[in-house]
């Protein structure tokens, strides 16, 4: 049987080793507990499925992929529209799965990610009726944060615009000139 430690505790701080380089890039979407998903709104309600969306996307075979990219491209930007404030949140996350070689829906992440950077239909809606800028929830508040976030990223096109796959590359150079308006 172990006796108790009689060691009184240090009054140093211990060390803390900094995680090796490259750590972020091997645990995909270790970020998703930051952000309080249940706390924001998707175009359902509460954006708490997100996380379990953006997983599947990241691990699940090509038809899971789809088809939860699917299901949150309805949550975040539904025919064009960026939905609701879970859009930027979603955002950073999308641009992580695009980069992310085993991810089989690579360029429709991409397409999405443009759908979002060209989003200005609350912007014009708001022009014509200005009272919409009065409600609470301000649509088109969501929509620039939103496009804001996408550009936030512009710094990683270069790394997808040499990708061999052909369909992430034009995806990215439509992405790219998109961002360049």
């Amino acid at each position: 049987m172990r006796s108790a430690s009689t060691e009184q505790p240090s009054s140093e701080r211990p060390v803390r080793h900094a995680p090796p380089t490259g750590v972020a890039r091997a645990t995909p979407l270790a970020a998703l507990s930051r952000v309080p998903w249940a706390e924001i709104q998707d175009s359902t309600g509460s954006a708490a499925a997100i996380p379990l969306l953006l997983n599947g996307i990241a691990w699940g075979d090509a038809d899971t992929a789809r088809a939860a990219l699917e299901d949150l491209r309805r949550r975040i930007c539904q025919y064009g529209f960026v939905v609701e404030q879970a859009t930027a949140a979603t955002v950073p996350f999308l641009w992580e799965l695009a980069q992310l070689p085993h991810v089989t829906v690579r360029p429709q992440i991409i397409q999405l990610l443009k759908a979002i950077a060209d989003a200005r239909q609350w912007e014009s809606t708001a022009a014509a009726y200005p009272k919409l800028l009065n409600h609470r929830e301000n649509p088109v508040a969501w929509e620039r944060a939103a496009r804001q976030a996408v550009r936030a990223r512009a710094g990683d096109l270069d790394r997808l615009l040499e990708e061999a796959d052909t369909e992430v590359a034009r995806a990215t150079t439509e992405l790219a000139h998109a961002l360049a308006r």
